[in-house]
């Protein structure tokens, strides 16, 4: 397999892992998971969570591809585990450092698409239950968010 058809897998996985991340967060985590899920919406003491369990669920799938990819020379399955990493290492990054702040490391930015995912997270967590949920993606975030960043941004530019 050569290096360009590899990153191509590597990117292609990465961007499909946000519509998988949509559909597992509306339909699993907001379903018939939601008992890990749940301490997410309703945050409690400590800095661990039931909900931090679905790192392990996307992480053994990378792992497996990555490592029997690589040991059978299967590398494009290889590339499908690393496309799954670089997801799960954005999400870390963008949900749990830049939205939650469960790290201090990034804790101003007035960069629109970053208030513009915080808002959007934030509408989602209104919803303490499993049902009425919205905006269930991490790194994509529909139109009516960045209006209403862009308002906010022209308001107060006044």
């Amino acid at each position: 397999m050569n290096w360009i058809l590899f990153i191509s897998t590597v990117l292609l996985t990465f961007f499909i892992m946000e519509g998988i991340t949509w559909l597992t967060h509306r339909y699993v985590m907001h379903g018939f998971l939601w008992y890990l899920h749940e301490d997410h919406h309703q945050k409690g003491l400590g800095f661990f969570e039931k909900n931090d369990a679905f790192f392990l669920i996307f992480a053994i799938p990378s792992w497996l591809c990555i490592m029997l990819g690589l040991q059978n020379q299967l590398y494009w399955v290889a590339a499908i585990g690393f496309g799954i990493a670089l997801y799960g290492l954005a999400y870390f990054i963008v949900h749990e450092v830049i939205i939650h702040q469960r790290f201090k490391w990034f804790t101003r930015s007035n960069n629109s698409y970053i208030r513009t995912i915080r808002w959007a997270h934030k509408m989602h967590h209104k919803h303490l239950g499993k049902q009425q949920g919205e905006s269930f993606g991490m790194l994509m975030v529909a139109k009516k968010y960045w209006d209403k960043v862009r308002d906010d941004n022209r308001r107060n530019n006044k």
